[in-house]
């Protein structure tokens, strides 16, 4: 047998260079991975805050719709040109200007975001009322503001969220 030739049996492990490639491999990978992790975290604060912004703009509209179908047939007890509330699949939602109150049981209510510790919101405020994304580096400035109406036929103002400090 050639003297040269080295004997590969089972039970002998790796190589000192073969851990070392291993390790520097899992390093690279690690170096490359852990940014791209951090990114992933704000992207998806991000993304809720945006989500908010569109479930506020869809529960203001749903509720003004219910609203003057309401007014146009006639329904007495309900929703008024300058108040009252509208029954939105089975829940009162109090109304301002036949669009949702800056409340808990107003565009809270609408927008199904009656517990907003589980969705991750920290709630605060009335006209506006303010939904800031928890978790946010700089909570003050990665959230959302729900202003109510201001008078017949004026749109409640929904301030677009801004994502700095998410």
């Amino acid at each position: 047998m050639n003297a040269t030739k080295r004997n590969k049996t089972p039970g002998y492990g790796f190589t000192l260079i073969e851990l070392i490639i291993v390790i520097t491999i899992i390093g690279i990978l690690a170096a490359v991975a852990l940014p791209r992790l951090v990114n992933i975290q704000r992207d998806a604060r991000i993304a809720k805050a945006q989500a908010i912004y569109g479930v506020l703009r869809s529960a203001s509209v749903l509720a003004k719709v219910r609203c003057e179908l309401d007014l146009s047939m006639g329904v007495i007890g309900q929703c008024t040109s300058t108040g009252g509330q509208v029954d939105m699949e089975g829940t009162n939602v109090v109304m301002v200007n036949r669009y949702p109150a800056a409340s808990l049981v107003g565009i809270d209510t609408a927008a199904q975001l009656t517990n907003p510790t589980n969705d991750g919101l920290i709630v605060s405020g009335t006209s506006p009322r303010v939904y800031q994304i928890s978790g946010a580096s700089i909570p003050a400035t990665c959230q959302v503001a729900y202003t109510e109406s201001t008078g017949p036929g004026n749109a409640p103002n929904i301030v677009p969220p801004v994502v700095t400090g998410c």
